[in-house]
């Protein structure tokens, strides 16, 4: 589901030719998420990563996950007091 998630964001991705020809890319549902490349496989590449990094953050934190497409990863998340912990 996680990868189904990403790879949807990712697909509503836009990108944008700089004027030294470079590329930045950012995803309008996932505020905060934006990356830049020397070319526009390297910037999708920095893009992919800042999105994994951010929903890590967003999950740490407890934040809401925007819905992308129909997948809504916050269903799955435990509340912090709910976490169990296996010793």
């Amino acid at each position: 589901m996680l990868t189904e998630y990403i790879d949807k964001a990712m697909s509503k991705a836009s990108y944008d030719k700089l004027e030294d020809n470079s590329f930045v890319g950012k995803i309008s549902k996932c505020p905060g998420v934006i990356a830049f490349g020397e070319s526009l496989y390297k910037c999708q590449e920095e893009l992919k990563a800042a999105l994994e990094g951010w929903i890590i953050v967003k999950i740490r934190h407890g934040d809401k996950l925007p819905l992308i497409g129909r997948i809504d990863l916050n269903k799955k998340i435990p509340a912090h007091d709910e976490t169990v912990i296996h010793g």
